[in-house]
């Protein structure tokens, strides 16, 4: 098996093609002959992978795509019985995404994104080292069969980059690239085009729902404006332009207004280390004219700032009213206002975060994903935009998420997962949840032997209440090793079960794996993680101003130390991107309780760490201040104390953390003599090869090596 990871992050965002998952474990002197091989590592990630679950328009028709075994391929599904079939047929991992998946209204034909964004230097990933560079390209195929046609190149530079729209008759697509918009026609008779030629970045291209016009964001880094395109002049208009940056226009069914999202401008030579709210507003303006007004506006204090899901939650129903988030009351919560104006009302009240959110097919009702009344679970919900009590479409100890509603309102599908069964596509009954890919699971996937995580929640010593998944090994007849997981983001929680994220959703199959080798694993959902309230997602003293976060990685620590099937003096810890920053820190800081540790591709140096400052922050007043606070806050600054060995794993054409911040830290620890294991991903893995290496103290870093063709 050559499952690929995408390795995510939010300050900045890299997809790197895995040819073999590194899985690491500690193993710290636990002999291995106690627990016998109940299964592989290639089983536990022998799951296909669902994502992008879409359904047509007009049609009762989804699609989604499958990763199997670095296999990505669209596949489709009609009602009534939902029987999936594949419609592309690409064959073997050669690392290229499939992104921005797209039914026609009439669920006719595919529309996709294939390949992966470009690097600064402006190619995309290339994980087989090919002597041609792979492109990032939009493609179309039909359901009834044939061959995929290639519309034009995308080669967009970001992670999520790639946007394309399907016009309402489904004749011709949109998408940014290279700066502009493109269009090019799906049947292939006009060939790909661009549509403006303005300055800064053309993005979010959103059809006018008469075909005519195209809303988008005119992207000038310190100021945005939303504008409009008319179709048959080119002609092209302003929405109330200011010094503010606007963005994520949504039109009216009328094809007359847009709504979009105001925020200030960049302000220059602000100082770094205090943290600011980040105020906005919610506009609406006249597409002919551009004349705009506010509808809401957020207030001055930090609970008021722009809601992390703001963009994807805005939508214009077909009931005179706009939905946005909001987290005011200190939760990302739902509300609905008149295009009239008026006062916003509540949608969903509670103790609770919002994260997926979509309209209904009548585009009446919203549908979203939250953890309401299941704190580290998904369940998916309805509500009405007029307002009404919350419905619940899901529930018990299942995950779902990205819910989507056929044409005609008849059926909704999601996809899901639990603690064992890996994530599926599902249709919502009255009766609860069933599974349309029933044959996909391999006969090889251990579902039988992986256990069940339990729910923990502990104090850190700053008195929040951390939550954690705590895999406890089968059949556990003595003291034994426990890990440490810490996710990336940090924006992401872990749940109690399979991750609607790729990345965690086979580091969830890992931490299954190191269970049933006989590891007590306990995965931290630290402060700064999501669906905890913004004030856990937005604490002080966190990131490069502090790193109070790992606080919360060592009374994980500290918990594992208090349970009888743990060995206090045998705890490790891994993780990847902000993940593997935490494992470094408890490394760097605390080598008398981390023995060992795997860290993926993590963050060293955060004042090194450009993409983290603001364009301009050189011209800062406290720009020396906040150098040395960052440089304080990372693994670096503790190298003194740095004792326990570490396996070291990136890729050197990380879109995300630099390479350069591995390297660092390898000549650092190399000059002080620490045992360390380097693993670089990006490399054309062949197979696996364990390998015991043993370190100071008899303490013992179990490292499946995977040996490459360079």
């Amino acid at each position: 098996m050559r499952p690929s990871l995408i390795i995510t992050m939010r300050c900045a965002i890299v997809k790197t093609s895995l040819h073999h998952a590194a899985v690491a474990a500690v193993a710290v002197s636990l002999p291995l002959c106690c627990f016998a091989e109940a299964f592989t590592v290639e089983q536990a990630l022998s799951a296909p992978f669902p994502w992008q679950l879409v359904a047509a328009k007009q049609a009762p028709r989804v699609g989604w795509v499958f990763d199997s075994k670095g296999e990505r391929n669209v596949w489709v599904a009609d009602a009534p019985d939902f029987v999936p079939r594949q419609v592309t047929h690409y064959k073997g991992d050669d690392g290229q995404q499939i992104a921005s998946v797209r039914l026609t209204p009439d669920g006719k034909t595919v529309v996709y994104a294939r390949g992966s964004e470009a690097n600064k230097e402006g190619t995309s990933a290339n994980p087989q080292s090919l002597p041609t560079m792979p492109k990032q390209q939009a493609w179309v195929i039909d359901v009834s069969g044939g061959e995929p046609r290639l519309l034009g190149d995308v080669g967009c530079n970001e992670e999520g980059c790639e946007d394309l729209q399907v016009s309402p008759d489904g004749k011709n697509v949109v998408w940014p690239a290279k700066k502009h918009l493109w269009i090019a026609s799906i049947d292939g008779k006009k060939k790909v085009e661009q549509l403006d030629g303005l300055r800064g970045e053309s993005d979010t291209p959103r059809w006018s729902p008469d075909g005519k016009r195209i809303a988008f964001r005119s992207n000038r880094k310190d100021h945005s404006f939303v504008a409009v395109l008319e179709l048959a002049t080119k002609k092209i208009t302003y929405l109330a332009p200011t010094t503010d940056r606007d963005a994520s226009p949504a039109w009216s069914p009328d094809s007359k207004q847009v709504a979009f999202i105001r925020q200030p401008g960049v302000e220059f030579k602000r100082p770094l280390i205090p943290e600011y709210p980040r105020p906005w507003a919610l506009w609406i303006a006249d597409a002919q004219s551009g004349e705009g007004r506010e509808l809401f506006r957020g207030g001055n204090a930090m609970k008021d700032s722009l809601p992390l899901f703001a963009f994807q939650s805005l939508q214009f129903t077909d009931s005179g009213r706009i939905i946005f988030a909001s987290e005011k009351d200190g939760r990302n919560h739902l509300y609905s206002i008149s295009t009239d104006g008026g006062a916003p009302q509540l949608l969903t009240p509670g103790d609770f975060d919002v994260e997926d959110v979509a309209l209904s097919a009548d585009r009446r009702t919203i549908l979203y994903s939250s953890n309401q009344n299941d704190v580290d679970r998904r369940h998916i919900w309805r509500v009405s935009a007029t307002g009404s009590e919350p419905q619940a479409l899901t529930s018990g100890e299942t995950i779902e998420w990205n819910p989507v509603e056929t044409s005609g309102g008849k059926n909704v599908l999601c996809l899901g997962s639990s603690a064992t069964s890996p994530a599926m596509p599902y249709r919502i009954t009255s009766r609860g949840r069933e599974p349309i890919a029933k044959n996909a699971l391999p006969p090889e996937f251990p579902q039988a032997e992986l256990v069940t995580p339990k729910q923990v929640v502990f104090k850190s010593e700053d008195g929040f209440d951390i939550h954690g998944q705590l895999f406890v090994p089968k059949n556990q007849t003595q003291r034994g090793p426990a890990l440490i997981f810490t996710h990336g983001g940090p924006i992401r929680q872990m749940m109690l079960g399979f991750h609607y994220m790729q990345y965690y959703h086979n580091a969830y199959a890992q931490n299954q794996y190191l269970a049933s080798k006989g590891y007590t694993v306990l995965s931290v959902n630290y402060r700064l993680g999501i669906m905890y309230g913004r004030a856990f997602r937005e604490p002080p003293k966190a990131v490069w101003r502090g790193a109070s976060e790992y606080k919360d990685v060592v009374a994980g620590a500290k918990f594992l130390q208090t349970l009888d099937n743990v060995d206090p003096q045998r705890i490790g810890l891994w993780g990847g991107s902000y993940g593997g920053f935490l494992t470094a820190m408890g490394l760097a800081r605390n080598s008398d309780i981390f023995k060992a540790g795997v860290d993926f591709h993590g963050v060293h140096d955060w004042a090194s760490f450009l993409p983290m400052w603001p364009e301009g922050a050189d011209a800062a007043p406290d720009v020396k201040e906040a150098r040395a606070l960052a440089f304080k806050s990372s693994p670096v600054a503790s190298i003194a104390t740095w004792r326990s060995p570490v396996l070291l794993v990136h890729g050197d054409d990380d879109r995300n953390v630099p390479f350069q911040q591995t390297i660092d830290l390898v000549e650092k620890l190399r000059a002080r003599h620490v045992p360390i294991e380097e693993l670089l991903q990006g490399l054309v893995f062949v197979r696996l090869d364990p390998r015991l290496t043993c370190a100071r103290d008899q303490e013992c870093l179990l490292i499946f090596r995977s040996r490459s063709n360079t």
